[in-house]
């Protein structure tokens, strides 16, 4: 495969007019805490979820670079849509970064993805601080090998759209003294499970993260992906989960970050000094507020580019086995998630009361950037994970 220069220009699916067509929504779905449908049915029909899919399996072939790219192009526009999109670019993503190392036990995904399925991402837990190390979730065999998952997940994003969810739960029954974390995927049709009716939140309210309860939801034994230890692994299928989702995420909140300088931009050449009758845009206290908010985000999009340019080029750095990629994706995530808060913050104070009211788009833009905080890694998963590469294991 041949990965596309870090120089070179990302190619692009979404155009100006779908992107500004999904803007022109995103205060009333915001307003009403309704489901973004209208722009997953315009993102349906660009063919913009099949952007991972690669070419010979019917998809636009881009690679993880370009898409969190374009995510973050989308997230300019409308964060919550981006933000429950990118649970379904985030499975793409990995039977992706299978695929390119040779296993195809993911090749179906790419597949159904084509056809128009939707994935979501039914992984978070309340309480689990081990993420994608345990589980509170049940895995029970059905004893011809696939397995039905009685329990609770919480932040499971587009709610009322995905067709495919992954899920994964702790199998105690098969070897009580080897428990095993069973990843699999359930279907909308096949039931077993409720969606409720719970998200009112802050921000990110057109996701529709609402919390989904699995009581006997039904993977088949084909859709029974990986049995896997609990605690560190270097199996691929959990280093493509960590990395795609690592990445595409902070491509989210770069998009909100880029979104806000250019509104705080826009507001200072609008606004007028009663004092001085020039533009704040000459105001010196105003210019070093938005040039400290370009400086910070000049800094994170090199190393988005960098980053996600290794795992597409199939390069760890740092260790050469892939557990490096678990210090540069997290490490991104919250670099980027914490320096995005940052930039919205400089750009409200630059911007004026106004962005206090419901109405402005900064002030929404400020609700929806907190929610990166909430994400994993948090910042203190991310600490953990680079003073484990740098320092070692704890002692026991």
């Amino acid at each position: 495969m041949t990965t596309p220069s870090p120089f070179e220009a990302p190619r692009q699916i979404l155009t100006d007019d779908l992107l500004d067509a999904v803007r022109s929504r995103a205060a009333t779905h915001d307003r009403e805490n309704s489901f973004f449908a209208d722009d997953l049915a315009d993102l349906k029909a660009a063919g913009y979820l099949q952007a991972m899919v690669p070419e010979h399996l019917g998809g636009a072939g881009l690679t993880l670079r370009e898409a969190a790219h374009e995510q973050a192009r989308l997230a300019g526009a409308a964060p919550a849509t981006a933000l429950a999109v990118n649970m379904h670019h985030v499975w793409v993503g990995v039977a992706r970064f299978l695929h390119e190392r040779g296993d195809g036990s993911l090749d179906w995904l790419l597949t159904e993805t084509a056809h128009g399925e939707v994935f979501g991402f039914g992984y978070s837990e309340a309480g689990n601080d081990l993420v994608l190390l345990g589980s509170r979730t049940d895995a029970r065999p059905d004893g011809e090998g696939g397995y039905t998952f009685h329990g609770t997940k919480i932040f499971t994003s587009n709610s009322p759209g995905w067709t495919r969810l992954g899920v994964m739960g702790l199998d105690s029954t098969t070897d009580p003294d080897d428990p095993r974390i069973v990843h699999a995927f359930v279907t909308r049709d096949g039931g077993g499970f409720e969606i409720k009716d719970d998200w009112d939140t802050l921000g990110m309210r057109a996701s529709q993260s609402c919390t989904t309860v699995l009581d006997g939801a039904h993977a088949p034994a084909d859709r029974v992906l990986r049995r896997i230890a609990p605690g560190p692994s270097l199996d691929p299928y959990v280093l493509g989960i960590f990395t795609s989702f690592e990445i595409l995420l902070a491509s989210v909140y770069l998009g909100i970050a880029d979104r806000a300088l250019d509104l705080a931009v826009a507001a200072v050449n609008r606004r007028t000094s009663m004092k001085t009758g020039k533009a704040y845009s000459q105001d010196p206290d105003i210019r070093w507020r938005v040039a400290s908010a370009a400086l910070a985000l000049d800094g994170l999009w090199p190393q988005l580019d960098l980053v996600a340019g290794e795992v597409d080029a199939q390069v760890d750095v740092r260790s050469g086995s892939g557990a490096g990629f678990f210090r540069s994706t997290a490490g991104l995530k919250v670099r980027v998630t914490e320096t995005a808060r940052e930039v919205v913050d400089q750009a409200i104070r630059c911007s004026g009361g106004s962005t206090y009211f419901n109405r402005s788009e900064l002030g929404r833009l400020y609700r929806d950037v907190l929610a990166g905080i909430f994400h994993p890694s948090d910042d203190e998963s991310a600490h953990a994970t680079v003073a484990q590469s740098v320092l070692g294991p704890l002692e026991d």
